[in-house]
């Protein structure tokens, strides 16, 4: 053999050398990789070749799957009811992916979830039979909290104070998840681009002022510190209060109410700013940030299981905010399930029962995986005597303070309502908030909503005019199941 041809065999074989590290190097170490890479397509055929695994409410699958009658993806997800299960379901899109328990669970759903598989599946690597996510929401709860926010832009969360179940998550405008599961883009851009907004889940995930209902939190922390010893003691609370370092005063949305020097019990009932702006200055902002964390403020974990905004409660503040803070404003925020969440402890005896919105999660067969309602943890908020105070003061507000509205024939119910300033000199419509409980027979739930806009008329806009009503019904439905 001359030179010539025997280094040409040479680079010849140096050449097949190199592709077969190359597909070696591919093959088993880019390999998994490049299956997972969301480009790649035989992904989205993979999962959506066999029907999913479903999202259970009340007994009854609020989703499912259809055979498609085109393309090279055998099923679609559809929706029952789609549009008042949104903010539980999320969306499962052949081309915009998976959110909140669609996306949590896709795994489960899709039947690759490794606790689904049988030793025969595992030897020959057969996709399993999807599971089933079972939640906690009360169809009925659901529909009357949906139903209740109606055209209005807002939110409500029900949790039983008890379990700790969510019995209702519903943000409105709300949108139909079906629109978009065969990736449709023209759906896709006017649902994205909508002003309003509807793909936002208002009660986890978007935090917002809370107003006046915060003031439960400082009374919470007046109590417990030991500032007042009853609800009905009588405070140091000058009216207007002059805000600390600053030439402004602190008003009252009620110039005649009796909030001079009120308890909390009265400053409760109307509303006192004067009295609560005091109190976290006597207080402090860290011991009213320790009571807010301790209902849940500044936790940016907080799953149920879709992972909530955090609610904040700020550092660093100087007097005259922190006296702002104390009434909800300056930049304290909160979501409606944070709020429930505040009223949930305090009808509990001052337990809070971690809130989740999953009971169970089964296999094909209906063999339960894991129970979430078995495992969901309780921490002491308060102590059982403070929660008593507040539970009364709390229905004072109900009975003859400022959330009438929420009053049921037959039920105890308590609340706090709140209507939470904005904008420049507060130039924009305010939110409008209420969180209560209520109890019937041996029934319990907590409330919290918000609405951020609706057709009222901006002298009408409070949290008794227009979330009260709101609250009410959905406790109905509750005390009513």
């Amino acid at each position: 053999m001359n030179k010539t041809i025997r280094r040409a065999s040479v680079f010849a074989l140096l050449l097949v050398f190199a592709l077969l590290v190359r597909a070696t190097w591919v093959q088993f170490y880019e390999g998994q990789a490049l299956a997972d890479d969301k480009e790649n397509r035989r992904n989205t055929i993979a999962l959506y070749s066999e029907p999913l695994g479903n999202i259970v409410v009340g007994g009854e699958a609020v989703t499912g799957s259809a055979r498609t009658k085109s393309g090279d993806l055998a099923y679609k997800r559809t929706y029952t009811d789609g549009a008042l299960y949104a903010a539980v379901t999320g969306y499962s899109s052949q081309a915009f992916g998976a959110t909140q328990l669609e996306g949590i669970y896709q795994d489960l759903l899709d039947g690759t979830d490794n606790r689904l598989k049988s030793v025969l599946d595992t030897v020959t690597n057969k996709r399993s039979d999807p599971g089933n996510v079972i939640t906690t929401i009360d169809p009925d709860v659901q529909k009357a909290a949906y139903d209740a926010l109606g055209d209005k832009k807002g939110a409500a969360v029900a949790i039983d104070p008890t379990t700790g179940k969510i019995l209702a998550v519903v943000s409105t405008p709300s949108y139909d998840p079906s629109r978009i599961t065969t990736g449709d883009s023209d759906a896709w851009e006017q649902l994205t681009k909508d002003a309003d907004k509807p793909m936002t889940n208002r009660a986890l995930r978007r935090p917002l002022p809370p107003g006046s209902t915060f003031k439960l939190v400082v009374a919470a922390a007046a109590l417990e510190d030991g500032l007042y010893s009853s609800v009905d003691e009588k405070t140091d609370s000058p009216d207007p209060y002059p805000l600390p370092q600053s030439s402004d005063e602190l008003t009252n949305e009620n110039p005649s109410a009796p909030c001079e020097d009120a308890s909390i019990r009265v400053a409760l009932q109307y509303s006192c700013n004067n009295v609560f702006g005091s109190m976290a200055v006597d207080l402090g902002q860290d011991k009213v940030r320790a009571m807010a964390e301790k209902f849940g403020f500044n936790d940016d974990e907080q799953d149920v299981p879709v992972r909530a905004y955090e609610s904040v409660y700020p550092k660093d503040m100087d007097e005259a905010q922190t006296a702002l803070s104390g009434i909800g404003q300056f930049d304290v925020t909160a979501t409606p399930l944070q709020m429930a969440m505040v009223s949930a402890a305090i009808a509990n005896g001052g337990k809070l029962v971690s809130p989740h919105m999953v009971s169970q999660i089964t296999d094909g067969g209906g063999d339960v995986l894991e129970n979430y309602d078995d495992n969901a943890g309780t921490k002491e908020i308060v102590s059982s005597d403070t929660a008593e105070q507040l539970q009364s003061a709390m229905q004072t507000v109900v009975e003859d303070g400022t959330g009438t509205n929420a009053q049921i024939a037959g039920a105890t119910v308590g609340g706090k309502t709140g209507t939470a300033q904005r904008g420049e000199n507060n130039s924009k419509t305010p939110y409008a908030w209420f969180t209560s409980y209520g109890k019937a027979d041996g029934e319990e739930v907590a409330v919290a909503v918000v609405v951020e806009q609706s057709d009222a008329a901006r002298s009408e806009v409070s949290g008794n005019g227009l979330a009260a009503p709101v609250a009410k019904k959905v406790m109905e439905a509750a005390l009513n199941g």
